[in-house]
């Protein structure tokens, strides 16, 4: 029977995806220690999660204002980022069956080091490891990495997809059996197994044989969550678990069903790229008592929130222009980051948009995608979008933390389990075994053009 996937939705930060998370009374203060992170890492392998994954941004939000870092610093706009791999390891190391995977930019890092490193926590966690493939969103970033300005919308997944070639490359450098470890005769490996890339593309070059065997589950597994057009290829190509964040159940099941079958074009098996749009849930024992931690979750956020987190996925200052001042064709166009966001207030709307537009469409900074109730409200529409195959799953984000994944497993996940369609019990040890991928056979990737 198919059974839906469930993904803690984390970061490194001072705050959940939303910037008012940390002014809530009952979230944790300690987001900078290990401890934080095993506590959240244990719920949700209480909950049997299939995955933990860390969102990462190269930079603050503050786009927002002329480039000053001033509101949302004073704020705490999302502005404590700390290195998601090394985050990674803590919660990993604290926790035995829960995967966890972390956000690598395609855009600022080199395709050698990617595959090294993921690959070795990959060993570290025993074949638990994932990784969250991005091109990066913003010029704050490109200038944090020593450029003056972020590469454009689709060239940056031209060379996304010369990257995926160079890690996958490397992690095929190996075979599977290529580790002999023979002190009797001598042999450490067999010299037959193990092969030399040589790479050169429009973007990217690589020369050299690859340092880490194979990982207990082959190499990592592979998450991406591109939702413009350009992005979605990307993901239909190479991605075995997405995340996205359709607007409404109609929408949802077209695009769902789209996306497959873009899968299946690539010669790829569509059953086995599962699908996980975002949801919040805001749960408690009966209905009314969710809704009464909604509303203070309404009550923390601030509109500098949300300003700031619009100026940053769409790459322009929002400052710039009145509330309900419509922004000029040469504007839109300009909006270089998430396109897919842009794109989608401009057909909502009909018009060109003013910053209230944008903030009203998007609700930036606020759980947009809220589901509040009992176990039983929530259940349903969980369910409901599952079963009708709108998604294979959910990356439940947290309003607070860790208290959005305590009240999740302690209300939610329990009638999921009784209903049949989620998971009692871990199906292996490795994330791949989990979320029910075969082994990466060698060289699974080089049709897939």
């Amino acid at each position: 029977m198919r059974q839906m996937v469930l993904v803690g939705f984390l970061q490194a930060q001072n705050c959940t995806t939303l910037a008012s998370a940390w002014r809530h009374p009952e979230s944790r203060t300690d987001f900078t220690t290990a401890a934080y992170y095993q506590r959240i890492g244990q719920v949700l392998e209480e909950g049997k999660f299939q995955l933990g994954f860390f969102d990462d941004r190269l930079a603050m939000p503050d786009i927002y204002d002329g480039g000053n870092p001033g509101q949302v610093v004073a704020n705490g706009v999302r502005v404590v980022k700390m290195d998601p791999v090394a985050t990674l390891l803590a919660m990993g190391f604290g926790t035995r069956r829960l995967g966890i995977g972390a956000t690598a930019s395609t855009t600022y890092y080199e395709p050698f080091d990617v595959a090294r490193r993921f690959q070795t926590v990959d060993h570290m966690l025993g074949g638990r490891a994932a990784w969250n493939v991005v091109t990066s969103v913003n010029d704050g970033e490109a200038q944090n990495m020593g450029r003056e300005e972020h590469l454009a919308h689709d060239p940056r997944y031209d060379r996304a997809d010369e990257f995926m070639e160079i890690v996958l490359g490397c992690w095929d450098g190996w075979e599977d059996d290529a580790l002999v470890v023979d002190k009797q005769s001598g042999l450490f490996a067999d010299p037959d197994k193990v092969h030399r890339m040589e790479y050169r593309g429009k973007y990217l070059s690589s020369r050299g044989t690859f340092t880490v065997p194979r990982s207990p589950q082959g190499h990592p597994v592979i998450i991406q969550a591109g939702s413009s057009d350009r992005g979605v290829r990307f993901s239909e190509r190479w991605a075995e678990t997405v995340f996205v964040g359709y607007p409404d159940f109609e929408e949802g099941k077209r695009r769902y069903a789209a996306f497959k079958e873009g899968v299946a074009r690539h010669g790829r098996d569509p059953d086995l790229v599962t699908v996980n749009t975002i949801a919040y849930p805001v749960a408690a024992e009966t209905k009314a008592e969710a809704e009464d931690k909604m509303a203070v979750i309404e009550r923390g956020y601030r509109e500098v929130d949300g300003l700031s987190l619009l100026s940053e996925a769409l790459n322009f200052d929002f400052a710039r222009k009145g509330m309900d001042e419509a922004f000029s064709d040469e504007e839109l166009d300009g909006m270089s980051g998430m396109q897919a966001m842009r794109d989608r207030v401009m057909r909502v709307i009909g018009r060109n948009p003013t910053v209230r537009d944008f903030l009203n469409v998007t609700r930036r900074g606020r759980p947009r995608e809220a589901i509040v109730g009992g176990p039983k409200e929530i259940a349903d529409r969980m369910e409901k979008w599952f079963v009708e195959r709108a998604c294979d799953g959910y990356v439940v984000g947290g309003t607070h933390t860790p208290g959005t994944f305590e009240d999740f497993v302690k209300f939610v996940v329990p009638e999921l389990q009784r209903r049949g369609i989620f998971q009692k019990d871990y199906k292996g040890a490795t994330l791949r075994e989990n979320l029910g991928l075969p082994w990466p056979q060698r060289g699974w990737w080089q049709a897939q053009a």
